[in-house]
């Protein structure tokens, strides 16, 4: 049976189990090795030689564990709580470092208080920036998928085209839609999840990650997650994003009116003691300086009265000595009368 068609083109898949070889084929077909890691990642698979329960320091809770990769080596542990504490209440945070050197390798779990916070942060943290890193974030394969090889033993998802070790099935880079017809029988064989043939994904659609089971929530949720569109996140993103900028404006302008309040409080406080110390200074003048002032009235009233009294007195004497002069005979007269 064919899977191909122009309907399927844009269509993908994601691995519910891992198979390494399966992991090197670029739509889930293929049934033998490609390249060096994948041959050594199916001697392990096969000889069981990887224990995923066997790391001692994978602890906590898997279905509220979130793996965060592609960190940048410069990135602390402080920072990525900080940025993974927007999406919920963490419990337990693991940066990996280098046993000997101690340096980050780049990628850390994030176990959070609850599901639906790790649902949360799956959902919202991938591609975000964190030190200026893209980031990528995934659920906990290492203990959640069955048949996990991780990538230093030449499995894992992922990885870059430079390393030429590039393995799908994962969120970034999941199965394409098989174009060819599919080896039903050769992978039913070596244990391979045969392709969802009518039931493939857009690459807009966010994959469901492992939940627990008999919680009728969960189911729900698990649906919700599987089928949401990229219409729909960008809907909800804008609702997000609509929403913070109200809470912002609504802040803003209650801190604008706040402030005027404040502003015009403190002017009429200040035009009130203004007018107060005014009042203060002219009653403190008035008790300093009241009597003195009385008396230099007194001392002025009284020396113009002095003054005037001294005009007047001058102007009386002065009419008097013109009329005696008046009245007093000239010495011409008295000779010629003689």
């Amino acid at each position: 049976m064919s899977g191909g068609g122009n309907n399927v083109v844009n269509k993908v898949f994601y691995a519910t189990s891992y198979h390494p070889i399966q992991a090197g084929s670029i739509d889930g077909t293929d049934v033998a090795p490609h390249d060096n890691g994948v041959r050594r990642a199916l001697l392990c698979y096969n000889a069981g030689l990887y224990d995923p329960s066997g790391d001692s320091k994978a602890v906590g809770d898997p279905y509220c564990t979130l793996f965060v990769g592609r960190l940048s080596h410069y990135t602390t542990e402080d920072t990525l709580r900080e940025v993974m504490m927007k999406y919920g209440r963490i419990k337990n945070l693991r940066l990996v470092r280098h046993i000997v050197t101690g340096s980050s390798r780049g990628y850390a779990f994030v176990e959070f208080e609850s599901e639906k916070d790790m649902l949360r942060a799956y959902e919202d943290a991938h591609h975000s920036l964190i030190d200026g890193r893209e980031i990528i974030v995934d659920y906990n394969r290492q203990q959640l998928m069955p048949g996990w090889i991780p990538r230093r033993l030449g499995g894992g998802l992922g990885g870059r085209k430079e390393s030429g070790q590039l393995r799908f099935g994962g969120r970034e880079r999941p199965f394409r839609a098989p174009l060819r017809p599919i080896p039903h029988e050769d992978l039913q064989k070596l244990g391979i999840q045969l392709p969802p043939e009518g039931r493939y994904m857009s690459r807009t659609q966010i994959p469901s990650p492992p939940r627990r089971k008999g919680s009728v929530s969960n189911d729900r949720e698990e649906g919700y997650y599987r089928e949401k569109s990229s219409v729909e996140r960008e809907e909800e993103f804008k609702e997000r994003s609509s929403h913070r900028y109200n809470h912002s404006h609504r802040s803003s302008s209650h801190t604008h009116s706040s402030h005027r309040r404040r502003s015009k409080d403190r002017e009429e406080r200040s035009r009130t003691e203004s007018r107060s110390d005014k009042k203060e200074r002219s009653r403190g003048t008035e008790a300093r300086y009241g009597d003195n002032k009385g008396k230099v009235s007194d001392s002025k009233r009284s020396k113009r009265a002095e003054e005037e009294e001294e005009r007047s007195h001058k102007r009386h004497k002065h009419m008097h000595s013109h009329h005696h002069h008046h009245m007093r005979p000239s010495s011409r007269d008295h000779h010629s009368s003689d």
